[in-house]
């Protein structure tokens, strides 16, 4: 069987990528086709509504706090939860120091909190929490008052994800208040919509 033939104009062929010495083409071309398939990955995961949350953790005295959207329950057996953080940013640090984190849900009365959270650096600045209302966690962390669930977590796992920390914790305590979630759609924050009308498929939670 001869082998598949190698082209330099249109698809990669037999595997290769356009740009890889292999495909006949250009450094240059491989470096576009990277930016383009971020791009596209970016412009898809926006259609991804999610919960926004503040992700907070202790370490030698100082409360650092982050605005995230990549939280999530990850098991019942042992009660886990996840939340994603960038490999360089201080918090991920702070809760490998620290070994315990807390996760405040934002409600949707919570989004100037979402906003002063997200910008960088606001989260670590001396007494960033001094104007705020705090319930102090049992287990560590502050966690927002106000906000519709919290979770508080001792570090179970740290695992490499990309450009990104999944860090894995175990559940010490919860809590809940009143008030809807905020959400976050299209680079925009929302509010939760109507309840869609009922079907006869029984209701089981995703991922059930």
């Amino acid at each position: 069987m001869s082998a598949p033939a190698r082209g330099t104009d249109g698809p990669a062929v037999d595997g290769a990528a356009p740009g890889d010495p292999a495909a006949g083409g250009s450094a240059a071309a491989g470096a576009s086709r990277a930016v383009l398939t971020e791009t596209a990955f970016r412009s898809a995961a926006r259609h991804w509504p999610t919960g926004v949350a503040v992700l907070t953790a202790r370490w030698a005295g100082v409360d650092h706090a982050k605005t995230v959207s990549s939280f999530s329950t990850l098991s019942l057996d042992p009660l886990l939860i996840g939340v994603a953080v960038s490999r360089h940013s201080p918090l991920a640090a702070a809760v490998r120091e620290g070994g315990r984190f807390a996760v405040s849900v934002l409600g949707e009365h919570q989004a100037a909190l979402a906003r002063r959270f997200a910008a960088p650096g606001a989260g670590r600045a001396p007494g960033g929490f001094a104007d705020l209302p705090v319930l102090a966690a049992p287990a560590g962390p502050p966690v927002l008052a106000g906000a519709p669930a919290w979770f508080s977590a001792r570090l179970h796992a740290e695992l490499p994800a990309g450009d990104h920390l999944l860090l894995v914790g175990a559940v010490l305590a919860v809590g809940e208040g009143a008030g809807r979630p905020l959400l976050h759609h299209a680079a925009r924050y929302r509010r939760l919509g109507p309840e869609l009308q009922s079907t006869d498929v029984p209701l089981r939670g995703v991922g059930a």
